[in-house]
């Protein structure tokens, strides 16, 4: 596989229009992702985009409205996902806060299912005789469940961000910033974020309709209340945190760190054992959202979405109790699925050369909903796009893949050339430039991967095999201090687009050891001080060298507690 070689970002600017509240140090990172000043640094609510370029929003305000003043029954369908389950949460408590009395919420099982709003679906929410069904996190791709509905004459409205296919399907209102004719600025917004748009939208329609009363402020509910959740689910999807996302990613962490986040929140961030006063979006990536996450994956996200929607705490607890634990089980089955592939990868040749541009992955025994966990971990020990592939249901001969690509190379893009190019081969496929997903029988796995990686072969660029750590260079001796740590962790949200600072320097190794089999701790020195750190998954089984250049994040040692502090290595050789 290519070797990773460390880069460092162009320097920002550090002098400017900064307040003394912010250090050198975050002015410096703030610069060299292109913000010159406070407000483009830490954008506010108060700059939020407007939501009126968002093509669809009259014909979607139109139906809620008609909606809630008929009295109908509203049923929002959500995803199996984390930025699924927030967005119907978001849209559950939000239409209620506006007025709606009939709203109920359902969401596909992922083995009974199968993605998003299907016939199959649709045929058994029918007892439950909805007047409008609005679909979030997905819809543009499900035309065959969106003409089911309408057979049955219900209304449909489609909320989602996920790219159109070449025809939209036959919804009566679409919003979709993807979708052709959309001028909306940000191209990014999660699925929460589009519906949370939606209720701006519609709040405004019925205050100047005046079917909803201004309240004490004039503005109607408090809909802000909301951006907790909005704040999980657009981490959790991973999207650009561009100026629009970065602002309602922190106005929910806000709240969250505040203890004023929804009680489903407070007992996933008491079951991940985080402090909620220093959340951060890395807390929300790697703690809140897996948890929600499990659920979809190996049982079912109606149990995660109930955990969202009760405002009993104690309640809420107990689910959140479970949702661990499910968690839990989620990672031993994703650790042995992994340690297959990486057995079986074990015998190629870890030259570049001998690796193919694009991995394809499939095993009878493999998981449905851990798949896409080990496309991410094949993508990030090879460095090119991955696809892994487990039966739908067991036994069964339609499979169910999960694609993750590297920078530069749009996988969804790719499925839809190999889709033009081998018509019939895919079943179904969607998704986004970094991550997919599909489904196709298990005869044509073999002449998928063919095509896949022959148009891997034709269209990846070879600069773009050659992985690089991003760094904004070295960090002076005196800026080893918790203060600095704690500056970085508040500095965000970081995330994809905006991304967390990661330095690089060559430190002297006075001490290592292993720790939990796989991971590296170890005892460095810089300039005569002493500094802890640690490498998860590091352990290569041999013995680091008396120097090393490594990358790293600067992070405060909560464990340890007072001033300690600890590098969290994501790259080292030797110097």
């Amino acid at each position: 596989m290519s070797r990773g070689g460390i880069v460092r970002r162009p320097a920002g600017a550090g002098s400017g229009p900064w307040p003394d509240s912010i250090p050198p140090l975050l002015r410096r990172i703030y610069g060299a992702r292109g913000a010159l000043n406070e407000a483009q640094a830490r954008p506010r609510l108060a700059h939020l985009l407007p939501p009126d370029g968002l093509l669809g929003l009259d014909a979607a305000t139109a139906l809620l409205a008609e909606a809630i003043a008929g009295d109908r029954h509203i049923l929002v369908v959500g995803d199996f996902d984390c930025d699924g389950a927030t967005a119907c949460a978001v849209a559950v408590r939000g239409l209620r806060m506006l007025g709606a009395r009939r709203v109920s919420h359902a969401v596909p099982n992922r083995a009974v299912h199968g993605y998003g709003l299907s016939p199959a679906l649709v045929a058994e929410l029918a007892p439950l005789q909805p007047d409008l069904l609005v679909t979030v996190d997905h819809g543009i791709a499900c035309h065959p469940g969106i003409a089911a509905a309408k057979a049955l004459e219900w209304k449909v409205l489609v909320t989602d961000h996920h790219l159109p296919g070449d025809t939209l399907p036959p919804a009566d209102a679409i919003v979709d910033p993807s979708q052709p004719g959309d001028t909306f600025p940000s191209k990014v917004l999660a699925g929460v974020g589009v519906m949370f748009y939606v209720l701006l939208a519609l709040r405004r329609r019925l205050l100047a309709d005046g079917s909803l009363t201004g309240g004490s402020n004039g503005r109607g509910p408090d809909l802000s209340r909301l951006l907790d959740l909005v704040a999980v689910g657009t981490v959790a999807d991973l999207v650009p945190l561009d100026a629009n996302n970065r602002a309602l990613v922190a106005a929910g962490l806000r709240q969250l760190r505040a203890g004023k986040g929804c009680a489903g929140l407070q007992a996933l961030i008491e079951a991940a054992q985080r402090d909620p006063a220093r959340l951060s979006a890395s807390d929300i990536g790697f703690a809140i959202a897996p948890r929600l996450n499990a659920a979809g994956r190996l049982e079912d996200m109606a149990v995660g979405i109930e955990c969202l929607l009760t405002d009993d705490l104690t309640q809420a607890r107990e689910i959140a109790t479970t949702l661990n634990r499910i968690n839990t089980e989620r990672r031993a089955v994703q650790q042995q699925m992994t340690d297959e592939t990486e057995q079986a990868f074990a015998r190629v040749a870890l030259d570049t050369s001998d690796v193919p541009l694009a991995a394809c992955l499939f095993d009878p025994g493999w998981h449905p909903g851990v798949v896409g966990l080990v496309a991410s971990k094949m993508k990030e020990r090879l460095h090119r796009p991955a696809i892994a592939f487990a039966p739908a249901e067991p036994g069964g001969d339609m499979l169910r893949g999960s694609a993750r690509s590297i920078p530069g190379f749009h996988i969804r893009d790719a499925l839809a050339t190999v889709d033009v190019r081998n018509p019939g081969l895919i079943e179904r496929f969607g998704g986004h430039a970094m991550a997919a997903g599909l489904s196709l029988p298990l005869a044509s796995l073999e002449a998928f991967e063919h095509a896949f990686r022959k148009c891997v072969e034709l269209t990846l660029s070879p600069e773009l095999l050659h992985l690089q750590i991003p760094s904004d260079g070295e960090l002076a001796a005196d800026e080893f201090t918790r203060h600095s740590a704690d500056a970085l962790r508040h500095g965000g949200p970081w995330g994809q687009g905006f991304p967390e600072p990661q330095f690089d320097g060559e430190f002297d190794v006075l001490g290592w050891r292993i720790v939990g089999q796989k991971h590296l701790k170890l005892e460095l020195a810089l300039a005569g001080r002493r500094v802890n750190a640690i490498h998860f998954g590091g352990w290569d089984e041999q013995e680091p060298p008396p120097r090393v250049r490594i990358a790293y994040r600067l992070e405060a040692d909560d464990y340890r507690g007072g001033d300690a502090i600890q590098l969290v290595v994501v790259h080292r050789e030797a110097a």
